[in-house]
């Protein structure tokens, strides 16, 4: 089985949303890194990253999600993940080794786009 990669942004509000969809490891982690650095580049500091078709997550993965989360505090922006606890196919993957490494405190996760677009931050907790 072949699983494509994908990252297609949008906005909602004052929300740029990157919608990432496949595995997130070595090959394809720089991608998301580039998309999130064009963003910021663009002058977007306010970010969610949709992670809830994300099938695999390797250590690269977790690298670029500290890595952004870096970068958007280095220009006092906002970032927030949409981890839901059932995600793709039996669970967000992405939830699992967030927690697993013991860094899901460090992200502010939602469970859903309107959650993360919300005006105030409503985090699962950790």
């Amino acid at each position: 089985m072949v699983v494509t990669f994908n990252v297609t942004g949008g906005e909602r509000g004052e929300w740029s949303v990157l919608r990432v969809s496949g595995e997130l490891d070595l090959v394809t982690s720089p991608v998301l890194r580039q998309r999130v650095h064009d963003e910021v580049a663009e002058g977007r500091h306010s970010l969610v990253l949709d992670l809830s078709e994300v099938l695999f997550c390797d250590s690269s993965g977790v690298g670029v999600l500290i890595a952004s989360r870096r970068l958007i505090r280095s220009c006092q922006g906002r970032l927030r993940l949409i981890l839901p606890a059932q995600g793709a196919v039996d669970g967000s993957h992405v939830n699992r080794v967030l927690g697993a490494l013991g860094v899901r405190r460090l992200f502010d996760v939602h469970p859903d786009l309107a959650s993360a677009t919300g005006d105030r931050p409503r985090p699962l907790s950790a």
